[in-house]
């Protein structure tokens, strides 16, 4: 396709990734309403929630397989129909239903930033291209801060939280239907033979292949105080350690979403600019240290409002050059796998420690309600998870264009 119309089409996925992330964290922000709707626990709750995440690791490679496979136009609009079906299901206010919501709303969700990394690494030159995955966790991250900023007075207003997820299952439709109409068919013409056989192997290759399990970890690990700490356990942490009200809570944990708004393409175009991966990531991941512990640990007071929350989003976009890494270190061919391969380690991760948190918190607050010191036990092992991130981004391979066009030079010689 041409650069203009590969533009349109990158621009309208990205737009689905802002839906699929405002749904994401909506719930932040309703934790009470729907704890009293399902007549669950706050445990409970948040293992329902969770399971937008195994919904996203699952079909993480089968988005990537199917994309490599038969390109975007068919796949990705297909992923936007079932992420607007589970909207609809989460609104029905039956647990069952809300469960398998949530899980089709991760399922679906993932086509999303799978379809605008394939167009974008697929359209656009290698020194391009952690600018633009960068932007599209831009406009993830939109609509995650969407998902708190706009929904938390909404709800606030009194806006029912059905009728928000039956809005938003609606408005998914209408996504699905534009992406549908809108994006071109792929150029390139699409293998034949084996439908199971070239994207099994395609997987073992990626999988087999240890830059790949490294850059899936050190994402999950940066990523994991954004996709736990904040859009699950964010607004309530405010209001129980620091005793903030609900509005300036959900405030105050958005600015976390909004510094990825920043820190993504920020992030990215240094990581262009400089030819260079790893020193980017490790600088963000020290970056983002720093910030969670100060969160944490620190004296309260001592930064403007809003200061520590918007670098440690920033600083935590980090994350999303894994994305470009672990491109780089495959072929080329394989692309959409290696995407999917790397949501699948990173956010089975993040399914899986998620109710830990949850457990750890229970068990401390049984006989008095949670405190600092509880959130503080409970979430200090987050730190040690973004310092091992840091640590391992050393094993990596450089893959940025200062390497790789030498050595691509080199060979032609």
């Amino acid at each position: 396709m041409t650069k203009g119309v590969a533009l349109v089409a990158w621009v309208l996925t990205a737009v689905y990734y802002f839906y699929q992330y405002a749904l994401r964290s909506a719930p932040s922000v309703m934790m009470p309403q729907l704890s009293e709707a399902f007549g669950v626990g706050a445990v409970a709750l948040t293992t329902v929630l969770g399971l937008f995440y195994y919904g996203y690791a699952a079909f993480s490679v089968v988005a990537g397989a199917t994309i490599d496979r038969i390109g975007a136009r068919m796949v990705i609009p297909a992923g936007a129909l079932m992420t607007a079906i589970g909207a609809l299901l989460f609104g029905t206010g039956n647990l069952a239903a809300a469960s398998c919501g949530r899980f089709l709303q991760g399922a679906g969700g993932v086509f999303a930033l799978v379809g605008a990394v394939y167009i974008a690494s697929k359209n656009f030159p290698s020194s391009h291209v952690a600018t633009l995955i960068g932007a599209t966790q831009m406009f993830g991250m939109a609509g995650g801060a969407a998902g708190q900023f706009a929904v938390g007075p909404l709800i606030t207003e009194g806006v029912s939280w059905k009728t928000f997820w039956t809005s938003m299952g609606l408005a998914g439709f209408v996504m699905a239907a534009t992406l549908a109409f809108v994006l071109p068919k792929d150029d390139a013409p699409k293998p034949e033979g084996d439908w199971l056989k070239g994207p099994v192997s395609a997987l073992i290759f990626v999988f087999r292949n240890p830059q790949s399990i490294l850059c899936g970890l050190i994402a999950a690990l940066i990523f994991i105080p954004t996709t736990i700490f904040d859009m699950v356990w964010g607004v309530r942490f405010m209001q129980e350690a620091h005793g903030f009200p609900y509005e300036e809570a959900v405030i105050r944990s958005a600015t976390v979403p909004l510094g990825w708004i920043i820190g993504c393409p920020l992030l990215g175009f240094v990581s262009d600019r400089l030819g260079r991966r790893k020193p980017v990531i490790i600088v963000g991941a020290c970056m983002l240290l720093t910030s969670l512990a100060w969160i944490l640990y620190g004296p309260p007071g001592m930064f403007a409002p809003y200061v520590l929350g918007l670098i440690a989003g920033a600083s935590s976009g980090a994350a999303m050059l894994l994305y470009t890494v672990i491109k780089e270190v495959n072929p080329a061919q394989y692309g959409g796998t290696a995407t999917g391969v790397i949501n699948l380690l990173n956010f089975t991760f993040s399914a899986l420690v998620g109710p830990v948190f949850g457990w750890i918190m229970q068990d401390m607050s049984v006989a008095e309600s949670p405190g600092l010191k509880h959130y503080q036990t409970t979430f200090s092992p987050i730190l040690w998870g973004v310092a091992t991130a840091a640590v391992l981004t050393f094993l990596l391979k450089e893959t940025g264009p200062a390497v790789r066009v030498p050595a691509e030079l080199a060979e032609t010689v």
